[in-house]
């Protein structure tokens, strides 16, 4: 579960005041809002990458509001990918679970279970670079969900693939998430991508958020 309790942040002149929602365990939900409207502030900040000035984020129960990011358990896909250019497909899936000290035979499996369930198996020495844009996200995706947190996070994942990759990418987040059963919010203005990814829309609009039902 995600919880977001009465939530102000300030970002530079920018500020959101009072913002409460509730992701169920297991569920994926969709933030929605025009460009500029917080959307990917408030999912930093429930990440631990934006400063919190007031309210509470609790993940699974936890009260995680003043925890580093990487203390937090959560899985982030960032718009862009954020790929490293001097790591191997194979790190890069690697990583989290380097990070987190996982034995080596334990680290070697997770790495070829995740390739698999993400589809680059055949791209696991490869480096980033010449990846077309949606074996990029293929691979931030991977990289996010390697370690098996409970929480995954999504910012604007899909916004430069074409239609055809759009496609092919909701089809596998919709596929991870009912096999692995983690809790996601997803920040996204498509609302074809909304329609077909979300248990939950919730609306961000003057700095508020209500339940979108459509």
């Amino acid at each position: 579960m995600i919880e977001v309790d009465n939530l102000s942040i300030q970002a530079g002149g920018f500020c959101v005041d009072g913002v409460s929602f509730t992701v169920p365990t297991g569920q994926y939900a969709v933030l929605m809002g025009r460009t500029g409207s917080g959307k990917t502030t408030i999912l930093e900040a429930i990440c631990g990458l934006k400063h919190v000035r007031g309210g509470a984020v609790r993940l699974g129960g936890r009260d995680v509001t003043r925890l580093r990011p990487a203390e937090r358990g959560i899985g982030f896909v960032p718009q862009d990918g954020a790929l490293f250019d001097t790591m191997t497909v194979a790190q890069h899936l690697e990583f989290a679970l380097l990070i987190r000290r996982w034995p080596a035979d334990d680290r070697r499996r997770r790495t070829a279970r995740v390739a698999e369930l993400v589809g680059v198996e055949h791209l696991l020495g490869r480096r980033p670079l010449g990846l077309s844009g949606g074996e990029q996200q293929r691979v931030a995706l991977g990289r996010a969900i390697s370690f098996e947190p409970a929480v995954l996070c999504l910012d604007e994942p899909l916004s430069a693939l074409d239609d055809e990759s759009r496609g092919e990418m909701i089809t596998l987040i919709k596929h991870i998430q009912q096999e692995t059963g983690v809790t996601a919010l997803h920040v996204t203005h498509n609302v074809q991508e909304a329609a077909a990814l979300a248990d939950v829309r919730f609306r961000l609009e003057g700095g508020r958020i209500s339940h979108d039902g459509g």
